[in-house]
């Protein structure tokens, strides 16, 4: 009897290859093996509230994952390229420097937006190519490789350059650990005050690098067919 304790497993086995609901096929499972094991529902409620607070930085990732992916089913990506495309003058290249600078900006309080997955797959890609449609061009397929390649660029260095602004963050205390170990007793405060003149620099290249090249991209593939 003590195999029916795997009764949980065999429901998740089943319902994946059913294609039923993931997130409600995992719920029922674990509530089955709780029953079979002879664990009362508060207990196992409890178990699950520790379980998100313990692990709260992966579970907000996968509610952001699944608000995001609900959002995008009910028309995310149209939302956001009908909206830039009301903007006049916009181009791919605007759309994706201004997300440089603004995701610098959260990114020195350490503060996510949703990353690559999360935001620059349904909201900046979208709204870049917007910019192309809005001017009566049809998106050509290697421009749009190519947007992707620099939104999600974009979203690394803004990221890397700037989360180390914030005093405290796991980028800091990784340095301060670095250069500890070498022997250098650096504050965090004094390594965020070194670190904005090269994070500043480090934006404004991607920036600039990204808007020429989004340029140079749009008279290649553009031009003719004005």
């Amino acid at each position: 009897m003590e195999y029916i304790k795997l009764l949980g497993i065999l429901i998740v086995v089943l319902g994946f290859a059913l294609k039923l609901d993931s997130i409600l096929i995992i719920v029922i499972a674990a509530f089955v093996t709780a029953l079979v094991g002879g664990v009362d529902m508060v207990t196992l409620v409890e178990t699950f509230g520790e379980s998100f607070v313990s692990n709260r930085s992966m579970t907000i990732f996968i509610l952001v994952m699944l608000v995001t992916g609900t959002m995008e089913r009910n028309g995310l990506k149209e939302a956001s390229s009908a909206l830039i495309g009301r903007i006049k003058g916009a181009t791919a290249g605007m759309v994706i420097a201004a997300y440089g600078v603004i995701r610098g900006a959260f990114g020195a309080f350490n503060v996510g937006i949703g990353g690559v997955a999360g935001f620059i797959r349904p909201v900046l890609i979208p709204m870049a190519t917007g910019t192309v449609e809005s001017k009566g061009h049809t998106v050509n397929e290697n421009h749009l490789e190519q947007i992707k390649g620099m939104a999600a660029g974009i979203e690394n260095i803004s990221w890397f350059f700037c989360q180390v602004l914030f005093v405290g963050g796991s980028g800091a205390l990784l340095v301060q650990g670095t250069l500890a170990n070498l022997g250098y007793d650096v504050p965090l405060i004094r390594l965020a005050a070194v670190e904005i003149p090269v994070a500043i620099a480090g934006v404004a290249f991607g920036v600039i690098y990204y808007y020429l090249k989004d340029r140079r991209l749009s008279r290649k593939y553009y031009s003719k067919e004005k």
